[in-house]
Formats: structure tokens, C-alpha cells, sequence
């Protein structure tokens, strides 16, 4: 476990542990423990192309509490992948740094800094992958269904980088996932494949459907995200007209499960993807979730970058 790029490079058994220690983590926050300073005199550096709420203020805060200290870098700053390649930029930032974490547009760019650089390499999010976002939900699921196993997990809407981690971390972790979306905004066949191979090591199922109602259908947990992602917004008039049978409100939600929790990686644009009656109901979990990120991402931290056995 070098790096986050993507779980899928991650065992069953390594993800599991990372979910221990952030359970860890978060009950020594809930009670006022003072965490151990895993990461006492340690740097991480972050890459943002795309802004960001929840992953910068996690990764910053984490790391503060952790004892370490995070560098914000803007990618223009930096200048990844124009002034400089980014076969240089990852050695040169490997002399001053002891991690990355990058949000960015492209998957290739996290990979090569990986290849590249000497330091741990972490994913917070590109156009097809978002791993963080991924440990926190299944850390979420865990907490409140005390199980991950056997459990169902609906995902309906956009096929995009969510959708991407959630059947990979759901496959790991044996959880069934069926994804429903549009014809033409299905999942890319690539990792739809690598999670249907997890999934027959791990006895889990991935189902790829259109149909909503099929996919929520005795659902544990219905789980969608915003119709337009950072960078489609000329497309969004089209994205509202395809995307609004997939609309998750009272009629769809009330297929699943009658204890089903609603979840949402936010930010969340009410009377599109999701109702206010659902995300703001009594099954939604979202902002439990969003929370779960911090303690999520400081164990991938002390994984990755502390000495910690």
C-alpha cells in the first residue's frame, strides 16, 4: 500500500484496515482523545485543478489534527503538465514533500506523479476515479448497517467517477452494487469489467442497468450525484431532460428497503437529482457521510505517509 490511486490496486484486506483505523480515528475525535501525531514534522502537498470544499478542508484539517502540516497548491501555480512535466514536477516535489494529494481532471496525471515521484500519492478525485470519496461512504455504510457483506447498494444517475470507485470499493468489500443510468451515460466498460473480476473473488454482484426502478428495487442503500460535474455545465440542459427519470424522490426511494439510507457525495442541486424530502428525510445519511470524509482521509494519511504498524 504505496499509494491511493485507485482501490482497486488496494486489497479487501487493506481497505478494511484503513475503515478500522478511521473508525478509530473518529471515536478519539468524538470523545476528545488526543490523536497519536502520526504525521508530527510531515508535509503533504495538494494539488488542486478543480475546487474543492469537502476534500480541501479534510485533507488540511486531518493533517493539522494528525500533527502535520498541509501546503495548498494551485495547479496553475505550479504549472503541472505545462511549464514543467510532470516527470519533473514529481521529482522535484519528492524532495520537499512526504505526500500528494491531487484533485484533477485527468487519471494520468495522478498515475504518472506516482511513477515519477519517491512520496505517497493520493487521489482526491480526477474525471474517472474518486477513491477518498469511496472510503467514506463505505466507512458510512459500515456505521450505520454494522455490516458491509451481503449489504445491496443502488447507485442511480450519472455514470461518472463515483460511480467508477463505488463499484470497485463495493466489489472489495462484497457488497452488491447495481448501477443504473442513461444509455448514453453508462459507466466506462473499463471499469465496469475491473469490478465484475472483483466481484467473482469476492462473491459480490455488479449489475448495469437503465432502469431506476429495477436497480433501487429492495435496495439497502440508494446512493446518486450530481446530473452535471464540474466541466459540463453547457451541457447541463441536455444532462436535466435525459437524467430526470433517474430524479431519486419519495416514488423511487420508497422501493428499496423500508430502513434503506439515502447517501449523496455533495454538493447536491435539490429538485434535480435528489428531492428535498429525501435528502433532508429521515434515512438520508449525507451529512454523516460528508463528515466521515475527514476521519476516512486522515487514516489513508497515516497509512500512506506515518510509520504506523
Amino acid at each position: 500500500m504505496k499509494h491511493l490511486i485507485s482501490l482497486s490496486d488496494w486489497t479487501s484486506e487493506e481497505i478494511v484496515e484503513v475503515l478500522d483505523l478511521a473508525d478509530r480515528l473518529k471515536y478519539e475525535n468524538k470523545n476528545r482523545i488526543a490523536h497519536n501525531h502520526y504525521l508530527r514534522g510531515k508535509t503533504l502537498g495538494m494539488i488542486f485543478s478543480k475546487s474543492s470544499t469537502r476534500t480541501r478542508v479534510s485533507f488540511e484539517v486531518g493533517i493539522h489534527q494528525l500533527g502535520g502540516y498541509a501546503l495548498y497548491l494551485n495547479a496553475s501555480d505550479i504549472q503541472l503538465g505545462r511549464g514543467e512535466t510532470i516527470h519533473d514536477t514529481a521529482r522535484t516535489l519528492s524532495r520537499y514533500l512526504d505526500g500528494i494529494m491531487i484533485r484533477t481532471y485527468k487519471q494520468k496525471d495522478v498515475e504518472d506523479l506516482a511513477a515519477y515521484g519517491d512520496i505517497p500519492v493520493i487521489n482526491g478525485l480526477t474525471d474517472e476515479l474518486h477513491p477518498c470519496q469511496i472510503l467514506a461512504d463505505l466507512m458510512t455504510i459500515r456505521e450505520k448497517k454494522g455490516k458491509l457483506k451481503g449489504l445491496k447498494l443502488c447507485y442511480v444517475g450519472d455514470g461518472n467517477n463515483v460511480a467508477h470507485s463505488l463499484m470497485i470499493g463495493c466489489a472489495k468489500t462484497g457488497v452488491d452494487i447495481s448501477v443504473a443510468t442513461p444509455e448514453e451515460y453508462t459507466c466506462m466498460d473499463k471499469y465496469v469489467n475491473i469490478a465484475k473480476q472483483i466481484a467473482l473473488e469476492t462473491g459480490s454482484r455488479v449489475e448495469i442497468l437503465t432502469n431506476p426502478k429495477d436497480a433501487v428495487k429492495d435496495a439497502d442503500i440508494v446512493y446518486t450525484d450530481t446530473w452535471v460535474s464540474m466541466g459540463m455545465e453547457n451541457e447541463k440542459e441536455k444532462r436535466v431532460k435525459v437524467f430526470a427519470p433517474y430524479q431519486v424522490n419519495r416514488e423511487l426511494f420508497s422501493l428499496a428497503k423500508p430502513d434503506a439510507i439515502f447517501m449523496h457525495c455533495l454538493p447536491a442541486y435539490r429538485g434535480y437529482e435528489v428531492t428535498e424530502d429525501v435528502i433532508d428525510g429521515p434515512n438520508s445519511v449525507v451529512f454523516d457521510e460528508a463528515e466521515n470524509r475527514l476521519h476516512a482521509q486522515k487514516a489513508v494519511m497515516v497509512k500512506l505517509m506515518a510509520d504506523y504498524a
